[in-house]
């Protein structure tokens, strides 16, 4: 292996194992309950830092077979630290939490998030620095909402906070507990407008059964007496009777 390209391989290492190792949440990373992170999103938080925008999916698999393959496990599409320096404990709630920490979310979220709160199949990630709360938000959005949450009401009503290194994680947290910018009116969900409904009234036109109102009949003897004018089989009768 080239110099250069070796010195470059073990600089690297010795980054992801402070990563990895020690301080994952100094770059905004949880791991998962067995301590692996997404490579996908060690290399997001990678190309945040100065000088390591370079760095490949190759790379790391450089690092991987090289002299320090050890001190990693990897599979598939994540990887760990084979030991790990760090803790994180998701049974005890945490204390003495900041009266505020901040979240930043998906623009298109914005709407739900301000009436229905935050919860997601993953943990909730908060910080009590805003620039690492928008940091991590960049990740899954250019721009995206950074909204505070109110730590001390939510923990009086059982929400739930646990601290890692300098991130705290939630499972969820009601919108009453969530401060933000107003959605803007133009991505509001628009309401579907209100339908009244209206009887049919008969008509001669559409056919079948309709009533006659009789203040309305042409028929003059009708509107006098309410009653149907006699046909020719009456006006027959009557004739015969007058001639016996």
């Amino acid at each position: 292996m080239h110099r250069k390209s070796q010195i470059r391989v073990t600089d690297l290492s010795r980054f992801l194992i402070y990563i990895l190792a020690h301080r994952p949440d100094e770059f905004g990373l949880v791991p998962d309950s067995v301590g692996f992170i997404a490579t996908k999103e060690l290399l997001r938080a990678i190309h945040e830092e100065p000088g390591w925008g370079y760095v490949r999916e190759g790379h790391i698999r450089e690092v991987l077979i090289g002299k320090d393959r050890a001190v990693f496990a990897w599979e598939e599409d994540r990887i760990r630290a084979a030991e790990k320096r760090w803790h994180l404990d998701l049974q005890t709630p945490s204390e003495n939490i900041p009266k505020i920490l901040f979240v930043a979310i998906r623009r298109k979220a914005h709407v739900h998030v301000m009436e229905k709160g935050l919860f997601s199949d993953k943990l909730l990630v908060l910080s009590p620095d805003r620039d690492m709360s928008l940091r991590i938000g960049r990740r899954r959005d250019q721009k995206p909402i950074l909204l505070e949450v109110m730590t001390e009401a939510a923990q009086q009503q059982g929400v739930a906070f646990h601290a890692f290194g300098d991130l705290y994680l939630a499972k969820e947290i009601p919108a009453e507990f969530i401060s933000g910018p107003p959605v803007p009116e133009e991505i509001r969900e628009p309401q579907p407008p209100k339908i009244e409904k209206t009887v049919p009234q008969p008509s001669i036109a559409s056919g079948g059964t309709f009533v006659l109102d009789v203040h309305r009949d042409p028929d003059l003897s009708r509107r006098r007496t309410g009653r149907k004018p006699r046909g020719w089989k009456e006006d027959s009768r009557k004739m015969r009777r007058s001639k016996g």
